[in-house]
């Protein structure tokens, strides 16, 4: 009959042998091994069933739930390790996820401009959203908005009329980001859907706003590509609503609500702590144009965030 895993509480909380932190012939990169073979084989109920015993997420569809479980026995097993921390790689994530004017079908040569900037802080420590901010902007370029933007995003020209312009927003963001001691006192990092918020909207709303690309901004997490890549699915299947779905979670909000669009990628990043993800930035921005951040790279958070300065 078919191998049944038997994965015990003594087994899983047992300490490593003291190896180097790079001694891949430890004993326990074979127990390891051996492990991940076993839960390969478990059944979707199996599986389910051995992560309610050790009090982890039930939901997901079955990789999700075989990534989740060979995770949180490999970190019990190499938590005596000196490279296994436990720990996030920064204490805050700040969740963006911009609005824009857009028309239908978004001709090229049309220029979208910001009009609204969500922030949503994750505390990694207690993997819980610990506050939001929002506000609407006034565009310049194109004032009024197209009904396709007001019935996408449901921000209606009312709002955005009595909006402040985007220097005044960034100003705001920057001062709520500062009392919160982030890059300061806190290590934190940026983290978007996918490249197009920082390398193209923001990019352009601050040419548009004759106003440096701020440094804070300049590096952050594409949780679209790390999720790909955590738990192995191609690339057309890290929408969104993809994403939450194969997570066994449902869209909380309206969409194309930037704030509630935040808070749901927000969800998804704490759930791949959760799962054992390493969240760390992997995309940049120099000189106008868009960069892989190599997985070995130093890891360093974002600066104390600054205004920047207007261009000449």
């Amino acid at each position: 009959g078919r191998q049944h895993c038997k994965i015990s509480d003594q087994e899983i909380n047992g300490k490593a042998s003291a190896a180097s932190s790079n001694d891949f012939s430890d004993p326990v990169y074979k127990e390891i091994a051996i492990t991940n073979g076993c839960i390969n084989r478990m059944t979707r109920e199996e599986l389910r069933s051995k992560l309610a015993e050790f009090k982890l997420e039930t939901r997901g569809v079955k990789d999700v739930l075989k990534k989740r479980l060979k995770n949180y026995y490999k970190k019990q097993k190499l938590m005596q390790k000196e490279h296994i921390s436990g720990d996030s790689c920064y204490d805050y994530i700040c969740v963006v996820d911009f609005e824009a004017t857009c028309e239908e079908g978004n001709p090229p040569e049309f220029v979208h401009e910001i009009i609204e900037f969500p922030v949503v802080l994750v505390n990694t420590h207690t993997l819980e959203i610990e506050d939001t901010f929002q506000q609407y902007v006034k565009p310049e370029i194109n004032p009024k908005l197209s009904n396709f933007c007001i019935n996408l995003t449901g921000i209606t020209q009312d709002i955005v009329d009595k909006a402040d312009t985007f220097p005044q927003v960034l100003q705001n963001v920057i001062e709520w980001m500062r009392q919160r001691e982030l890059g300061t006192k806190y290590s934190y990092s940026m983290l978007t859907d996918g490249s197009w918020d920082m390398s193209k909207f923001l990019n352009i709303q601050c040419r548009i706003s004759r106003i440096k690309y701020p440094s804070f901004a300049k590096k952050w997490i594409n949780i679209r590509k790390l999720y790909g890549n955590f738990y192995k699915v191609p690339r057309n299947q890290t929408k969104l609503t993809i994403m939450l779905e194969k997570l066994g979670m449902n869209y909380d909000g309206r969409p194309h609500s930037g704030l509630d669009d935040s808070k749901n990628i927000a969800r998804i990043a704490i759930r791949m702590l959760q799962d054992g993800c390493d969240l760390r930035v992997n995309e940049r921005i120099h000189g106008g144009q868009l960069m892989t951040v190599s997985s070995s790279a130093p890891l360093e958070g974002a600066p104390a965030p600054q205004m920047p300065r207007h261009r000449n």
